[in-house]
């Protein structure tokens, strides 16, 4: 008989030694994925309301949070004083109360630590649509939300109006120098 060893799970918690704002790659299972659970009635869009109002209320920053079928993937910063786990998990919790969302136990995280690494997993999270043959492009897909879009979108808003000669009293967004 064979035995295997025990897997050991190992704790999402921030270590002390690592700075403020880091990005994390997130990616968060539902159950049953053969049912696309993510994609029954309005459940996408409720999540990611779920997640613009954690982002609106300085819970987290989901800089970018794409809904498939059966996963999300999502580059996420974290409070310093949170648990990447008690976090995630009380949003998994709020979720399945709401929606009805089944999600498996667990979650896969991983800390970027170079710009190449957040370029090619925002690649890779984008293109997912693609590789899975629900569209043809990735701005075609509608389950997403692009903080990197919308930061864009507010520069090029604030650069026109200065352009314009417009008074527009500030080029950053409220509570940014």
């Amino acid at each position: 008989m064979n035995t295997f060893p025990t897997r050991k799970h190992l704790g999402h918690d921030i270590p002390s030694w690592v700075r403020d704002g880091e990005i994390y790659f997130i990616t968060i299972c539902a159950e049953n994925r053969a049912a696309k659970p993510l994609m029954q009635g309005t459940i996408a869009s409720d999540l990611l309301a779920s997640v613009a109002y954690l982002n609106d209320h300085g819970q987290w920053f989901a800089r970018l949070f794409l809904i498939m079928p059966d996963h999300v993937h999502a580059f996420i910063s974290f409070r310093p004083e949170d648990s990447i786990s008690r976090r995630v998990a009380a949003w998994k919790s709020y979720t399945a109360k709401q929606f009805g969302v089944r999600w498996q136990a667990r979650f896969f995280e991983h800390r970027l630590r170079r710009d190449e690494s957040l370029d090619g997993k925002g690649f890779y999270i984008r293109m997912n649509p693609v590789r899975a043959g629900l569209v043809s492009a990735p701005e075609q897909w509608p389950h997403i939300l692009d903080g990197y879009a919308r930061l864009a979108a507010f520069q090029d808003r604030a650069f026109e109006d200065k352009s314009a000669g417009m008074s527009a009293g500030r080029a950053n967004p409220p509570g940014e120098p």
